[in-house]
């Protein structure tokens, strides 16, 4: 049950090489695996979870190897994320850049197809950003993360601050007049 059936070094290795393969195959993967995960991509994750199993443990069973491989994986990521804090260039290496997907309304056709970010995909993003219609997006930007961030067109008229304080002002009106007629002082 501990005794382990591979050097520590080559479960290390192994660890450590499947880590970086897939980072690399979820770089290349693109960003709309990282914005919404649908029915597809997580079955691939499981598929891939379990298949990479066999290649990380090798013929290993042992209590001691899964250790020493959640260990290692722990630490990689670890490691990786300090790197990344520290150097913007390991960053862009890693994470990729932001894409902008959005321009005065009109979708970037390649830059979506380039992130197999479908139309379905980019309409779902507005709509949870609080933008329901495409002609209001002044730019919208597709970050490494997966995450979209919308930029929405400035139109004449208040804004949405101003009209929350004139509702609030509106609200405390009402309250006050409320309180009045409750002291039958109405008609003063």
């Amino acid at each position: 049950m501990f005794e382990l059936d591979v050097s520590v070094w080559e479960k290390l290795i192994r660890t450590a090489l499947l880590y970086a393969f897939l980072i690399v195959a979820l770089r290349l993967s693109g960003k709309r695996l990282m914005a919404q995960l649908t029915t597809f991509d997580f079955i691939l994750l499981l598929l891939v979870s379990n298949t990479v199993q066999n290649g990380l443990i090798g013929d290993d069973n042992t209590v001691s190897g899964a250790i020493i491989g959640a260990v290692a994986l722990f630490a990689l990521n670890a490691a990786l994320a300090y790197v990344m804090f520290r150097s913007p260039r390991a960053q862009k290496l890693v994470a990729g850049d932001a894409v902008v997907v959005v321009r005065d309304g009109k979708p970037d056709e390649a830059a979506l197809r380039r992130q197999r970010f479908t139309h379905s995909d980019l309409k779902i993003a507005l709509q949870d950003a609080g933008v329901p219609r495409l002609k209001d997006v002044k730019r919208a930007r597709l970050e490494p993360n997966g995450q979209l961030l919308v930029h929405v067109v400035e139109h004449d008229g208040p804004t949405r601050a101003e009209l929350f304080a004139a509702v609030q002002e509106l609200n405390a009106k009402v309250d006050r007049l409320t309180a009045r007629l409750g002291d039958g002082k109405a008609g003063d």
